[in-house]
């Protein structure tokens, strides 16, 4: 391991990369496996599943990393069901709803905006400035994410055109933004796999309790191998290993190098999706998801330090 201040060494530092490009890939794939899952069971059900198996795999690596379950200060619960609420709850529910009626691959896309959200969102909640070049980025993102959404016609949206599954996925954006600004306060007081875990137990139980009172989870859920299969990688590996790998490659490489990274999810998910469901997705879409990245990388692009 390498010492404080200085870089990795190559060796471990070509591990982390290769880390980084594995979540990449284990998260263009949940795109994938959560159109297979929604086609199976409820937007409840395949929640509470997931989580339930997510929550059980971060709760072994914890405890693999802390030797226990570290302690949870009653300052920072409200903010970890908060972030249950958001990043967990509301996020899977709309996750799940919208791939029951959209395309793996355009879900993707809009979910790609995800970094312009959190960015627009610290400037107006938080107080950050944006740079001009960023304000572009934004500009651009938002406008490629009309692109997507009304399958090429971004004026779709302002005449009332665009279905419940985008609005849905939309909803994600939202959620996810949300539960990444709250984060940054609590992991200053947690690791961000302490928070993940907790986050996704509070979250987990919310699903749970509401699932009981529904009546979706009084009774095994009906899946086929496939749908279990899927609903495991969502769990096991989208919602486990690969938090800590992410966690690791921020803590290692920075946030902004970590996150060049993620701009590739919705890539795989278009090239999976086209791969393993067939999906087509038309040229002025994939146009507009363009746009999004690129706003993304504008928006993410580190700020030029001046000499002194």
């Amino acid at each position: 391991m390498s010492a404080p201040g200085h870089e990795p060494e190559p060796a471990s530092l070509r591990g982390v990369l290769i880390q980084q490009l594995l979540v990449a890939l284990i998260w263009g794939g949940t795109w994938i496996a959560g159109r297979i899952v929604s086609s199976e069971l409820p937007a409840l059900t395949a929640a509470s599943w997931r989580f339930l198996l997510g929550g059980l795999t971060l709760g072994a690596l914890v405890w693999r990393a802390e030797g226990r379950l570290p302690p949870l200060r009653r300052a920072d619960l409200l903010a970890v069901i908060v972030l249950g609420v958001v990043g967990v709850f509301a996020y899977n529910l709309c996750f799940f709803y919208g791939l029951q009626h959209i395309q793996a691959g355009r879900g993707a896309l809009v979910v790609a905006l995800n970094p312009v959200a959190v960015a627009l969102g610290a400037a107006l909640l938080v107080g950050e400035r944006l740079s001009p070049l960023r304000n572009l980025g934004v500009a651009i993102a938002l406008v490629g994410c009309l692109f997507v959404i009304g399958r090429g016609n971004p004026l779709s949206l302002l005449r009332g055109e665009v279905g419940v599954g985008e609005i849905a996925i939309i909803g994600c954006v939202f959620a996810w933004a949300t539960y990444t600004l709250l984060g940054r306060r609590l992991t200053r007081t947690l690791t961000p796999l302490t928070m993940t875990f907790y986050a996704a137990v509070a979250g987990g139980l919310m699903l749970f309790v509401t699932g009981m009172v529904h009546g979706e989870l009084r009774h095994w859920p009906q899946a086929s191998p496939t749908g279990w299969i899927a609903l495991a990688y969502l769990g096991i590996l989208g919602s486990g290993l690969s938090y800590v790998w992410y966690a690791k490659g921020v803590q290692r490489l920075g946030a902004t190098r970590t996150a060049a990274f993620i701009n590739l999810v919705p890539v795989f998910a278009v090239a999976m999706g086209a791969a393993f469901l067939g999906e087509r997705i038309g040229l002025a879409t994939l146009a507009g998801g363009a746009l999004v990245l690129a706003g993304v990388a504008l928006t993410n692009r580190p700020a030029r330090r001046t000499s002194a």
